[in-house]
């Protein structure tokens, strides 16, 4: 079954954010746009890539009002520990969840339950709570954070936007497709 358009599930977790822990609840996910970015693990390869280059465009996400979240199965000590020891997780500016139970990785639906990891998985939700994205890669392939908030930037189109739909390739300002029965066989 698809979590799209899903309420995403009850869940409370720590967080590492701007040298500090803090409490999460699925609640905070509430009123705004976000990002749920989960990956494997702190230490390791493609990770940190990923991460980095989501801090990178971190500021054009919150130009839009969106948070971003990443979630590992590691506890919020490991995040501390990482951001300690890596130059590219120290420039992180978003909260990193720690999901040690595994709780928040199962509710989307993204954790290798015989190795206790998650998949590269990315969900972007709306104000209510509501899943409108879900991408899920395998462990071996990075995600690009550009092509992320255009899918952002799509979304939030379409929820303002309604009898809109995006196009492939579509950025703010393109045009967007209303569709009806006279464009059936015509695009």
């Amino acid at each position: 079954m698809s979590l799209i358009n899903t309420e995403v599930k009850p869940f409370k977790a720590t967080v590492y954010h701007n040298g500090k822990f803090s409490e999460i609840t699925e609640a905070d996910l509430k009123g705004k746009w976000s990002v749920v970015f989960f990956y494997p693990a702190d230490f390791t390869f493609v990770c940190p890539t990923e991460l980095g280059d989501l801090a990178d465009l971190y500021p054009e996400f919150q130009k839009l009002g969106v948070e971003c979240y990443s979630v590992s199965t590691d506890t919020h000590f490991v995040h501390k520990a990482w951001a300690d020891a890596s130059d590219t997780i120290k420039k992180i500016q978003y909260p990193m969840v720690g999901d040690p139970t595994g709780l928040i990785t199962r509710n989307f639906d993204v954790m290798i339950e015989e190795e206790g990891l998650a998949l590269r998985g990315t969900f972007v939700i709306d104000p209510d709570g509501i899943i409108k994205v879900c991408e899920i890669h395998d462990l071996g392939i990075g995600r690009d954070a550009a092509e992320l908030l255009r899918k952002v930037k799509a979304a939030q189109y379409v929820a303002s936007h309604p009898g809109e739909v995006c196009p492939a390739k579509w950025t703010p300002g393109a045009e967007t497709l209303k569709p009806s029965l006279d464009l059936v066989g015509k695009i």
